[in-house]
């Protein structure tokens, strides 16, 4: 593990550069995955995150059937090779508290009651771990979930405010993650109702309220990149599309 720095923000830059109210750069990547029917890689910082749904398809075994709505099942899963010291592999406590409040966060955007009886599977893999992952896992879940063509009331965006040096700071990465005062992680819908919150470490009423203010920004800004790239996810199918119908009205004139 890296040793802690001496100062974590000077003359108001932090010590990967940025200001204390700006995100990581972020990548996102929609229909990876050709066997899933939903899928999206992210890259979050250094955070590599990719994330498959399936769905919806029949429940089993039967017994876990819900017969006016369908379940959501998600599993959030470290790599033993995602982090520095080799982490030992299959689920553990971590995940699955993780794994329970992503699914909790996507919920109550999914229109569960169209599919009766039906399961929705999501898979978040994390390949390269620099903190946030929970945050990441769910915008890369929820891009994945509309990717597969699951109806939704919107896109969930999620993202984490940390505490260091007495300062709130957004998107906090490794070592503001590990050393750092708090962390407040939080979710939220396109319309701003907030659908995951929680709270690791001390702050007061004023720090909470501008920590949920700074996050809530930072879920805007990722919100409009997860929009954006599904966006360009469906141009290039409708350039696909319009091709491939170029090509048979060739061969019919031919």
């Amino acid at each position: 593990m890296a040793t802690k720095p001496e100062r974590f923000i000077t003359d108001g830059i932090r010590i990967d550069g940025r200001r204390p109210e700006e995100i990581r750069p972020i990548k996102i990547e929609v229909g990876v995955l050709d066997r899933a029917d939903g899928s999206c890689y992210i890259e979050h910082g250094l955070n590599k995150i990719l994330a498959a749904v399936y769905g919806p398809r029949e429940v089993h075994p039967r017994h876990m059937q819900r017969p006016t709505t369908a379940i959501v099942r998600f599993r959030y899963n470290m790599a033993s090779f995602s982090v520095e010291e080799r982490k030992r592999p299959g689920p553990d406590r971590r995940s699955t508290e993780v794994s329970k409040v992503s699914r909790e966060a996507l919920e109550p955007v999914i229109f569960r009651e169209n599919f009766p009886k039906a399961s929705i599977d999501v898979f978040v893999e994390v390949l390269q771990a620099d903190a946030g992952t929970r945050t990441v896992g769910i915008n890369a879940a929820s891009v994945a979930l509309a990717d597969a063509g699951i109806p939704m009331r919107g896109l969930v965006s999620a993202c984490a405010v940390g505490k260091v040096d007495g300062e709130l700071v957004l998107d906090p990465m490794k070592e503001e993650d590990n050393y750092g005062e708090a962390d407040m992680p939080l979710a939220m819908t396109q319309k701003g109702e907030i659908t995951l919150l929680q709270m690791d470490g001390n702050l007061t009423a004023e720090e909470l309220e501008r920590a949920i203010e700074m996050a809530q920004k930072g879920c805007r800004t990722i919100y409009e990149l997860q929009r954006d790239a599904l966006i360009e996810r469906y141009k290039k199918e409708i350039e696909k599309e319009e091709n491939n119908k170029e090509e048979e009205e060739e061969e019919e004139n031919k």
